[in-house]
């Protein structure tokens, strides 16, 4: 799709978002330019929600300004690397998401920022890079202990250590239905377990399994950075007959 077309679709999307999801944003700009990923390789920003704050002892729509910016250098080079690459539909997901952005700004939440500082830590961890071995939980939490980032969810357990080695199998509930998956070798402090056989869309299901700490433990934590012994494995799952 070339800018020109883009740039048209993309203001008219926007004139179809009702005016109360658009109130304090000044517009919408579309660029040229692609804007990369500083540190990662085929990744890019498609959008941008730029917002600025003006003086005043409270927030709202006319102290807090925005303007969306759109990328068609990004978009087109997605779509180099993904024949099926939707671009209407990518359009109208990042237009949404930035104005999220400013909705959350006036409101002062900070959701997508997390999903944001997420989607970089997962870059980190798929690219053998150092990063925040928790840094799932700053994602959407859909319910207590299940988190999302992008299409894939995180599903906590919390395992003592005596338990953990008693136990032949790890069970866990998915759409109603309760798998298993054998236990790992291994607990450490926080284990990703890789998770197949069970339908999660696009995205992928990771057991994260935590183990429980002690008082002495906990205690220790809070005074002195804790070093995690991270461990990462993959498993089939099967379903428990009922």
């Amino acid at each position: 799709m070339n800018f020109e077309t883009f740039s048209r679709k993309a203001h008219a999307a926007f004139r179809k978002i009702p005016d109360e999801f658009r109130e304090g944003v000044d517009g919408l700009t579309v660029r040229e330019e692609a804007l990369p990923h500083p540190l990662f390789p085929d990744i890019y920003t498609l959008g941008q929600c730029l917002t600025e704050a003006y003086p005043s002892d409270w927030s709202g729509p006319e102290t807090l300004r925005s303007v969306v910016v759109l990328y068609h250098g990004s978009f087109e080079a997605l779509a180099a690397q993904d024949e099926g690459f939707d671009w209407e539909g990518e359009l109208w997901e990042t237009l949404t998401h930035e104005l999220r952005h400013h909705l959350e700004s006036l409101a002062a939440e900070d959701d997508l920022e997390g999903v944001d500082y997420a989607m970089d830590e997962a870059f980190h961890r798929a690219d053998g890079k150092d990063f925040d071995p928790f840094y799932y939980q700053s994602g959407l939490q859909i319910a207590p202990g299940l988190y999302q980032v992008e299409y894939d969810f995180f599903l906590e357990q919390h395992w003592a250590q005596e338990d953990f080695d008693a136990a032949e199998d790890i069970q866990f509930g998915w759409h109603g239905q309760r798998w298993r998956i054998p236990r790992p070798e291994a607990l450490g402090d926080l284990h990703y377990v890789w998770v197949y056989g069970v339908d999660v869309g696009p995205g992928t299901l990771q057991l994260v399994l935590l183990r429980k700490r002690g008082g002495r433990e906990r205690f220790k934590g809070l005074k002195e950075r804790w070093e995690i012994m991270l461990w990462e494995s993959e498993a089939d799952a099967e379903e428990v007959p009922t």
